[in-house]
């Protein structure tokens, strides 16, 4: 529709395309004649603009599309301040919110997708593919949002309805699979996530083919998996192929190429391979802030590993000024409570710690403590990975008998929840063995250092 529009238009000579550019313009006269015509119902122009703005493009995810977007923005912060929710077509209030969503603005993105949503089951009906379609999309940002209880029972929701209307193995049935699996592997449970993913995977394959978009995707969420499963040399080598076909077939500026290259710096920090971590996540964070801005979503995440490998390497005034600043644009884009802003927090209280600013760190570790459990619930990893932090700096402060309860409580839940042979399953025994020590109960120290050494000789040579 918008294309036919266009070429009527420019056939009178009231619309040029700029070729190199890659845009529209008017000429001026006849700009100035809208002003004028327009003058006396403003309301009318900005929902046309609004219109003509969320029909001018598709929802694929080149770069060339991705920074066509990115330029209407604020066209559509400007169009949407003067119009209601009721006046936006329900197509068009989709398309915004792909504006919305890649400059992760999440809340504006939200209100449009529940106003898409209730207009389809309103218009079409609840099992319409067009209704499951946008309920899909406001699962997914609630997933982005760190709701993840009202994401899993959204994903369900739509997952068992496009199996019923759609068959097993519908490409629109294998995405929600695929997201509801990462809404497991959010909230740590990632032997569920694991097994969803390799299904997903293996039918991606099938049906769609090993090069495409979405088959990766699914190579990389299982290499996810694997990473936090401790599993990082099955991890590495899926995030090699998941990283080299995105270079080759998207191109190296690409969203999604970047978020293949800092994973695979995740892994390699993992793996004691910092400068390597180093290399890759200095490249994703300068593109990140170029490419999608300073305070998007993605480059925060890049900056905030950048910070972590930063702190591995011993400079710790590197990581703290990387921290501190992800720390503050978190709150300010993601709100307070949001899962990454609270593991900025703990990123930032494990620098200060590091530093010996026990006390710093304390107050940092016990507001990311009683948030994740607030937010992730008690037995979430991240939750339990800050409470073994905060028991760390108890230890330090010669605070023991808090250390010791505090390092009981996550060995018993790390084990229950990650596994007896997960590496921070490990780590909190090693550091419940320190605590023994301090407290001078050596048998029970010595017995403990002993089961970790056991396990992790049983986990490097199976």
């Amino acid at each position: 529709m918008f294309q036919k529009v266009v070429m009527r238009l420019g056939s009178h000579s009231l619309i040029e395309y700029d070729h190199q550019n890659h845009t529209y313009s008017v000429h001026p006269l006849v700009h100035h004649w809208s002003g004028t015509t327009m003058k006396g119902n403003q309301h009318g122009m900005q929902k046309l603009i609004l219109t003509i703005i969320g029909l001018s493009f598709s929802s694929t995810r080149t770069d060339e599309d991705i920074k066509y977007r990115r330029k209407l923005l604020k066209h559509t912060i400007n169009s949407m301040a003067s119009l209601k929710l009721e006046d936006i077509n329900q197509l068009v209030g989709m398309h915004i919110s792909f504006i919305y969503c890649e400059a992760g603005r999440l809340k504006e993105m939200e209100v449009l997708e529940v106003m898409v949503m209730e207009k389809r089951k309103r218009l079409l009906g609840d099992d319409h593919p067009d209704t499951l379609t946008s309920m899909q999309y406001l699962a997914n940002t609630y997933l982005q949002q760190g709701r993840w209880g009202e994401a899993e029972a959204l994903y369900l929701v739509v997952l068992e309805k496009r199996k019923s209307v759609l068959g097993d193995d519908h490409p629109d049935t294998l995405e929600s699979m695929g997201t509801l699996a990462h809404t497991y592997w959010s909230q740590g449970r990632w032997s569920e996530a694991e097994a969803l993913y390799l299904v997903v995977l293996e039918k991606r394959k099938s049906v769609l083919g090993d090069d495409h978009p979405k088959t990766l995707e699914s190579m990389g969420s299982l290499a996810s998996t694997y990473l936090y499963q401790g599993r990082w040399k099955e991890a590495e080598a899926l995030q090699v192929v998941v990283m080299e076909k995105r270079k080759r077939l998207l191109g190296e500026d690409h969203p999604d190429t970047l978020i293949a290259m800092g994973s695979l710096a995740y892994t390699y920090r993992n793996l004691g391979r910092l400068d390597d971590a180093e290399a890759l996540e200095l490249v994703v964070s300068e593109k990140g802030k170029r490419l999608l801005g300073d305070e998007h979503p993605y480059t925060l995440m890049f900056m905030g590993n950048l910070a972590s490998t930063y702190r591995g390497q011993g400079r710790l005034k590197d990581a703290e000024a990387c921290e501190v600043l992800v720390l503050e644009k978190s709150k300010r884009v993601l709100g307070d409570d949001h899962p990454r802003t609270l593991r900025a927090m703990s990123r930032l209280a494990v620098t200060y710690w590091k530093q010996g600013r026990w006390n710093d760190a304390e107050v940092l570790q016990v507001e990311a403590v009683e948030k994740t459990k607030r937010v992730l619930g008690d037995d979430h990893p991240w939750t339990l990975e800050n409470t073994a932090n905060l028991a760390n700096t108890y230890r330090d402060q010669g605070r023991l008998k808090n250390a010791e309860a505090l390092s009981v409580e996550v060995v018993e839940k790390m084990k229950r929840v990650l596994g007896d042979d997960h590496p921070d399953t490990l780590k909190s025994m090693t550091s419940l063995a320190a605590t023994y020590r301090d407290l001078g109960r050596l048998d029970d120290a010595g017995a403990l250092e002993a089961m970790v050494e056991e396990r992790r000789k049983r986990r490097d040579d199976p």
